[in-house]
């Protein structure tokens, strides 16, 4: 096994090790000869060089430049990897050519829910996701309403996109083992809303304070008045005191339409 170097703790890195895990990944992601792939935290490139053998090309970004020795020295030559060494919330993903359809990777724990919801804008050509999280991070994801799990990013999830596959992971698959929990989960895109980025203001806006009631979420977040809020749930045939976390996503589509924002 090649030797590995330390992982960054502030850069929640947990490097792939276990190469058994690989076959499901390619199963999950439905990985074809002519895709395009982009892969966050190749790490030290372990499903880099499995994307590369099974797909056209693969774009790999990466924010420790203290992996750049190593991967540059195994894909410095391959026509088929492009290194990115760049932070992957504030790449210019325009620029990557030809574009990626699918999103493949083992996400940084710190940035997982972030880059997830950022991509389904920012990655307008990404028709796949497979990606490996934290177990409790996955299961957000699709969480249903009224449960701990379920907030802003299952709604914003389930409003585009919809969960094609899910695997438990081993801790014994990464170097350091985390102390958590893994999950690889899969989805493809569907149709969104056509307000969706008044709707993603909404949902996020709603969620900011979870013990308030969505009325006064969204008040404090300057979308409407405690009484358009109320006025707007009561559209939808909702309770003043009605909580975010009680609104199906369907529901806050509604709630965009009705709110003056």
């Amino acid at each position: 096994m090649t030797r590995l170097p330390p992982a960054k703790r502030a850069l929640g890195q947990h490097f792939l090790v276990d190469e058994n895990i690989l076959g499901v990944i390619a199963r999950l992601a439905h990985l074809e000869d002519g895709d395009v792939v982009l892969e966050v935290g190749p790490g030290t490139g372990v499903l880099t060089e499995y994307l590369a053998e099974h797909v056209a090309r693969v774009h790999a970004v990466e924010l420790d430049r203290s992996l750049e020795p190593q991967l540059q020295n195994r894909f410095g030559g391959s026509n088929n990897v492009e290194l990115c060494f760049a932070d992957a919330l504030e790449v210019d993903y325009a620029t990557f050519e030809p574009p990626p359809n699918k999103l493949v990777a083992n996400l940084p724990y710190k940035v997982a829910t972030s880059l997830v919801v950022e991509s389904l804008e920012r990655l307008p050509s990404v028709e796949r996701w497979c990606v490996m999280v934290q177990r409790e991070v996955a299961d957000r994801f699709f969480a249903v309403p009224s449960t701990k799990a379920y907030g802003g990013v299952s709604v914003l999830l389930q409003l585009t996109t919809e969960r094609t596959g899910f695997h438990p992971v081993s801790r014994t698959v990464f170097r350091p083992q985390p102390n958590v929990d893994s999950a690889l989960v899969a989805f493809r895109r569907t149709d969104a809303p056509r307000n969706y980025a008044r709707v993603k203001r909404v949902v996020e806006a709603a969620f900011a304070h979870r013990r308030k009631t969505l009325a006064n979420s969204l008040a404090l977040a300057g979308l409407a008045t405690r009484e358009q809020a109320t006025e707007a749930l009561a559209a939808l045939g909702r309770a003043p005191a009605t909580r975010a976390e009680e609104l199906a996503p369907p529901d806050f589509v509604g709630l965009a339409a009705a709110l003056p924002v």
